[in-house]
């Protein structure tokens, strides 16, 4: 087994290169958190909803190095490759199309014997989901490295640029794309009028109460929504489009001529 580090910034690291093993790669289950109500005159509690705490990913790991003043240089390169001051993601190459977006969650030390260092590490990972490499703009070919089998994947290959008022769009993650906690970008180029994009399968619906031209661009990213790169969010219904597991059925109106559209997010995965 191995384990990838990838920084912030894109720089990788693959650790069984460096000399360092993984023996474990353990996350936890999803710990979840009940949301609920007691009434006065009724039996137990009325559910209110659950969402899923932060999970903790046990590692094990040991590293030989050459000599022992090595081992040193190791140990210490050990402390740089784990620095928590920023997050990092971790990926196992078990499952090599899925990320961790992680800190250390406590202090560990290193074994040593001879010119060998065992250790253990707790990490963090803030959100309860592993999030795909790829991303939905990304050829969907396993020979890309960046997909894997358990991904959710399916036989038809999906298509995330439209230019017709009438398409499908594909989740493949186990959670619901809501922009408020996950990035999504969508980006429409063309002319238009009160541009309305509706997700028919949530019941999702955002209006913008303006025209583009031919040459114009509207991006929603997030919660923002841009015209040209100029907020437009005040002249919109203020809303957001999410998108759940599996097929989503779109409509737009208001287009005018030729346009473009197209759906930029990563999958989720318990």
């Amino acid at each position: 087994m191995n384990t990838i580090i990838t920084t912030l910034s894109g720089t990788v690291y693959d650790l069984e290169k460096l000399g360092i093993t993984t023996r474990e790669f353990n996350p936890s289950s999803p710990s979840p958190r009940n949301e609920t109500e007691q009434v006065d005159g009724l039996h137990g509690l009325v559910d209110c909803g659950t969402t899923y705490d932060a999970r903790i990913i046990k590692c094990s790991f040991y590293l030989k190095a050459a000599d022992v003043p090595d081992y040193y240089l190791m140990r210490d390169e050990v402390f740089k490759l784990f620095d928590s001051r920023q997050p990092f993601y971790i990926t196992e190459s078990y499952n090599p199309g899925k990320r961790w977006l992680v800190k250390t969650n406590a202090d560990y030390s290193i074994d040593q014997q001879w010119i060998y260092g065992m250790f253990d590490i707790d990490f963090i990972a803030f959100s309860p989901f592993a999030e795909s490499i790829g991303t939905t703009l990304n050829p969907f070919t396993f020979d890309s490295d960046i997909w894997q089998i358990g991904e959710g994947l399916i036989d038809e290959v999906p298509t995330y640029t439209h230019k017709s008022t009438s398409f499908r769009i594909f989740n493949a993650g186990d959670e619901t794309i809501d922009p408020r906690q996950f990035p999504l970008r969508i980006v429409y180029k063309g002319a238009s009028n009160n541009l309305t994009v509706t997700n028919s399968t949530t019941g999702d619906v955002w209006k913008y109460t303006g025209s583009s031209a031919s040459g114009d661009t509207i991006i929603l990213d997030r919660v923002r929504a841009t015209k040209n790169n100029n907020s437009i969010f005040g002249v919109t219904n203020r809303k957001l489009i999410s998108i759940a597991p599996g097929w989503n059925n779109f409509k737009l109106s208001g287009t005018s001529g030729s346009f473009e559209i197209t759906f930029d997010f990563r999958f989720y995965f318990l």
